[in-house]
């Protein structure tokens, strides 16, 4: 499939996200425990107002309209900003602690998780998941990074950054699941593999590499979504698959933003410039043919409403995997490689 008929086959089915949209009141974040990024602010001012609305008792029907008036503005509000996002602003939306993350899917998409363990070499790294996972009745293979939240679920999962055995760990899973002719589902949200002595000392660039010819020989169907960060090789160790989906407001990039402005300009505060240069968007990506689909997200993006993000997800990955129950398995190889050898080929005329 194309990666434009993928994307229009998505709006068939997906959740629809009208304008007139708003999160169920005990689903919208509280302006209070979150600090809104600069362009949020209008929309949270608002919000704040809807919220004073909201509150009185037995509201009279002048009340009532000017709350139905408010939430479409909101609404309205919304959508022309996030619809008009620099690249530097869709790379904190990815960034954001509040979006929902790999442990939050797990529970609200998949059932009876068993979680395995270990590369059989060094240790458990805790940055990436591997599990038994079933999606409605679909038995999958799991394979996902995990930054956490607040300090301590940072610090067991390193801020997703996986070490070398974390890598392995993914592979051997995802080998195991080949071996039970099982689907693998993996996603993506890191901003980088973990740069450090110890990663380098254990072989983390061989790691990675490996993950790279050893999932394109992997002979069962492959689903990778990127939900937040895709930082460059960290989160190619883990995304060589048959169909790729990006989330609309996360980012996929071979460096991050501050990283290439530091190369280039010598100074991360040309990261805005850099980051509109990388072309890194959902929707840059899928007119590149990078990916196959973008998931779109809640208005006002997937941190507003989880479950609301997950269901849509959700259904995504269903279509994928039944896309892929048609293709021979002694083809699936063949077809992946394809489409990797393809990405980044472009034609120019010749001058005489």
């Amino acid at each position: 499939m194309s990666a434009d008929n993928a994307n229009n086959s998505s709006n068939d089915d997906q959740t629809p996200a009208d304008e007139e949209y708003l999160p169920p009141e005990n689903n919208r974040p509280n302006p209070t425990k979150r600090i809104p990024l600069l362009f949020e602010k209008p929309i949270v001012e608002l919000e704040q107002q809807l919220a004073k609305l909201e509150a009185k008792p037995n509201p009279p029907p002048n009340i009532k309209e000017a709350i139905r008036n408010l939430r479409l503005e909101i609404a309205r509000l919304t959508r022309e900003i996030f619809d008009h996002l620099d690249p530097s602003d869709v790379v904190k939306l990815a960034r954001d602690s509040h979006r929902p993350q790999t442990l939050d899917y797990l529970e609200l998409i998949f059932d009876e998780f068993i979680e395995l363990h270990g590369d059989h070499a060094y240790r458990d790294d805790r940055a990436i998941l591997t599990g038994f996972a079933k999606i409605d009745d679909q038995k999958v293979m799991f394979v996902g990074q995990q930054k956490g939240r607040n300090l301590k679920e940072r610090t067991e999962h390193n801020y997703g950054m996986a070490h070398p055995e974390g890598y392995r760990k993914a592979l051997q899973k995802m080998q195991l699941a080949a071996k039970y002719k099982m689907p693998i589902i993996t996603f993506i949200d890191t901003g980088g593999a973990y740069p450090g002595l110890g990663a380098e000392e254990r072989g983390q660039s061989y790691a990675i590499a490996y993950n790279l010819r050893e999932m394109a020989r992997i002979n069962t169907p492959i689903v990778c979504t990127v939900i937040g960060e895709g930082g460059s090789g960290g989160a190619l160790g883990i995304a060589i698959g048959d169909y790729i989906a990006m989330l609309q407001f996360a980012y996929y990039s071979v460096i991050s933003p501050e990283g290439c402005a530091g190369i280039l300009w010598k100074h991360a505060k040309h990261a805005d410039l850099a980051a509109r240069a990388l072309r890194f968007t959902s929707k840059d990506l899928l007119e590149l043919g990078v990916i196959d689909e973008i998931i779109p997200e809640p208005l006002g993006g997937a941190h507003r409403d989880h479950r609301r993000m997950a269901m849509t997800l959700k259904m995504s990955l269903l279509r994928a995997l039944r896309q892929l129950e048609s293709v021979p398995r002694d083809q699936i190889t063949q077809r992946r490689y394809d489409k990797f050898r393809k990405m980044g080929q472009f034609e120019e005329a010749a001058t005489v």
